[in-house]
């Protein structure tokens, strides 16, 4: 065989197993992402879970406290604001709120003592405390899916596919709001 035929059969060898490597590669990073948003779809589902207890909360306290309406319009309107949220920034952001005003609600308790030893109240503060837990839980496997995405992208020579297909990096980490850093003030 002529040194011309070999380099070219070795050439197409080549580039069928690098074609391979990057077709392979575009199919997995496109695995990767779906995850992110199936993950992001558990993190809604959790907050949405979180959000439909809260309703059932107010009422409960607002039978003992009466007048800590301002407490009550701010509920429902983070509720509201969270709901209503579009992008997956936004939702973030009216979490956090959301987060902030039921720490505010969860506090009159200490108002109220009687409230403490409410059984419904009691049922939903739990309900409400697993709802949390699962959110935490969701938000981490979301985080953890853009961290697996974001490094499989970024690792030669996946790097090179990616940017051939226009895979970029991923940045929307569910973060907590520097409000949520910060013990939540009630004030009456």
């Amino acid at each position: 065989m002529k040194p011309g035929v070999l380099v070219l059969i070795a050439l197409v060898i080549i580039g069928f197993v690098f074609g391979g490597q990057v077709v392979s590669a575009r199919n997995e990073m496109v695995v990767k992402k779906n995850a992110i948003e199936g993950q992001w779809a558990q993190v809604e589902n959790a907050m949405t879970r979180r959000a439909d207890l809260i309703p059932n909360l107010v009422e409960t306290v607002k039978g003992f406290a009466k007048q800590e309406q301002k407490v009550f319009g701010d509920i429902a309107a983070a509720r509201s604001g969270m709901l209503n949220a579009g992008t997956p920034q936004e939702k973030v952001q009216a979490n956090g709120a959301l987060e902030n005003v039921l720490g505010r609600l969860l506090m009159l308790q200490e108002n109220y003592p009687q409230l403490k030893s409410d059984k419904n109240f009691m049922d939903l503060q739990n309900q409400l405390e697993g709802a949390e837990n699962r959110i935490a839980v969701e938000r981490k496997k979301y985080n953890e899916a853009i961290q697996d995405y974001n490094t499989y992208i970024e690792i030669f020579p996946k790097n090179i596919a990616a940017s051939l297909f226009g895979f970029a990096r991923n940045d929307n980490y569910f973060k907590a709001e520097p409000a949520a850093k910060q013990v939540p003030k009630v004030s009456f």
